[in-house]
């Protein structure tokens, strides 16, 4: 087992985490024990994981970003409570970004809070949703517009859960692998850019360098007042774009969104913060052959009236983090909206060069 430390909590990385789970678990004496699932994680993971000498109750959700809602997290609390959970109750999120995030709001609310532990079995989630304490759930459509900073008693990721994966979740989550390289560390970029496949047998390196990566960040700015704010390059724009297909019959997922709109933020971030264009186009050749993005078609008015939303504004202006470089990020920027059209027609003529 490798282990990252916090100082709220450990993140753990390695193929034994049920081992040492019951070690958590046999220390805090918990009265009852929850594990939230949805359809997936009940099929391929909850039979991995092995809890000793407790009686477990299985709470399920339908699975997707459309369930991540007030209705669902209601479900969960009249589960809890039928079954008599106390303040000495634990709740596991075994499951991707939206088991996380869902699963961490409610334990944070049922009874003014009960601990709950991550294990992640997504990429997007073991790299991102399940580290930094932030939980949610989505209202009327805008991405996770109710929620609590809230940290979990413990993280514990095996990477073995990734085989349970197809192609399209995978890329998903190395969106933010991405990410973390841009933002933070240009030898990491290299070395993700140097990646042939995301499924390699370093994985487990690739894994806990993007998650050392958040933690660092986070570390320092754990309620987001301004380092932290790095980690939203490519979700200004990201997050309008996924909003907007949660209403289509074939809704992007989230890392899919946020390819998208780091290309659309490096655009900016030509214009407005300096980032060369020769790192632009890298950027943008990079995305665009690994992730082979389809084209925006939802209109920029529109597009814009869901950025207009985002829980990072204030004063009314959209708020972007931007690159100087590859490597080095800049927060709390702001464009006129003729630039955010023109970088999106820039992202549609990269896909049309493609």
């Amino acid at each position: 087992m490798r282990t990252t430390h916090t100082g709220k909590y450990n993140i753990q990385i390695g193929e034994d985490i049920s081992g040492e789970l019951n070690k958590l678990i046999s220390v805090e004496k918990y009265s009852s024990i929850f594990i939230l699932v949805d359809q997936n994680t009940k099929r391929h993971c909850l039979k991995k994981l092995s809890i000793d000498d407790h009686q477990l109750t299985v709470i399920q959700i339908k699975s997707g970003e459309k369930n991540k809602n007030i209705r669902t997290c209601e479900k969960i609390w009249n589960e809890l409570s039928r079954k008599n959970a106390d303040r000495r109750s634990l709740l596991i999120n075994l499951g991707g970004g939206v088991i996380t995030d869902i699963g961490g709001f409610a334990a944070s609310c049922y009874k003014r809070g009960i601990d709950f532990i991550n294990v992640p079995t997504t990429l997007l989630a073991q790299v991102d949703a399940s580290v930094g304490g932030k939980t949610g759930i989505d209202l009327a459509g805008f991405k996770n517009q109710i929620g609590a900073f809230a940290f979990p008693k413990a993280v514990f990721i095996n990477p073995d859960f990734l085989k349970t994966l197809n192609k399209r979740e995978m890329l998903s989550g190395f969106a933010e692998v991405a990410k973390h390289g841009l933002i933070a560390d240009k030898n990491y970029w290299n070395a993700i850019r140097n990646t042939k496949e995301i499924i390699t047998p370093h994985l487990s390196d690739l894994l806990l360098s993007s998650i050392e990566i958040k933690n660092k960040i986070v570390s320092a700015d754990p309620y987001e007042n301004g380092l932290r704010k790095t980690l939203n390059f490519g979700h200004t724009i990201g997050h309008a774009i996924e909003s907007a297909s949660l209403k289509t019959k074939k809704p992007l997922l989230h890392g899919e969104a946020i390819a998208i709109g780091m290309i659309c933020e490096a655009y900016i971030s030509r214009k407005c913060c300096g980032l060369s264009g020769e790192e632009l186009n890298e950027i943008t050749s990079f995305i665009t052959s690994r992730f082979h993005p389809k084209a925006i078609k939802y209109p920029a008015k529109k597009l814009i009236a869901l950025m207009r939303q985002d829980k990072k504004n204030t004063n009314s202006e959209i708020n972007f983090t931007l690159l100087s470089s590859i490597g080095k990020a800049e927060v709390n920027h702001t464009c006129t909206e003729e630039l955010i059209e023109e970088a999106i027609s820039y992202f549609n003529d990269s896909i049309s060069l493609d």
